[in-house]
């Protein structure tokens, strides 16, 4: 599964007269090392780690230019937070519905998303979200093991 580089991160063109500001570096550096899919608010906790003054405003403006400009993805499951996610490459998400992780899950080799679905007519996939929902390993088996011992 491929991720964004961060080593290129200044040759990003941000667009609209944006330019990649070091509070916009820092959220884009903490997406493209989290594999757990964080909220704004977990972005702003571990930004706020490396960057004292930066505020929960700036890391919400810093995510919607990122999104806005195709680096980084948003993910809505539900009615829960936006996530958000630094994988760029075709791919679905499984939430689990016990512990709310949310963590991409790969296509098959060679698969196209709009393959797998039956379109009407005429219609051009611009944008492919699937979210997948079961129970992670570490839900699935403490689940069991509760079972196992009543």
């Amino acid at each position: 599964m491929s991720q964004n580089s961060t080593g290129n991160i200044k040759q990003f063109n941000l667009g609209e007269g944006h330019r990649m500001t070091p509070q916009r570096r820092f959220v884009y550096e903490v997406l493209m090392n989290s594999k757990d899919h964080p909220t704004a608010t977990e972005v702003f906790m571990r930004v706020k780690n490396k960057m004292d003054s930066i505020s929960l405003a700036t890391v919400y403006n810093c995510l919607d230019a990122l999104v806005g400009v195709g680096v980084v993805r948003q993910v809505n499951v539900d009615r829960e937070p936006s996530r958000y996610c630094g994988n760029l490459e075709p791919h679905a998400h499984f939430h689990c519905e016990n512990c709310a992780s949310v963590e991409d899950i790969s296509l098959k080799d060679g698969a196209k998303p709009s393959n797998s679905l039956k379109l009407p007519r005429g219609a051009k996939v611009e944008k492919f979200e699937v979210v997948v929902r079961g129970l992670c390993p570490e839900c699935a088996l403490s689940i069991k093991t509760k079972k196992q011992l009543n």
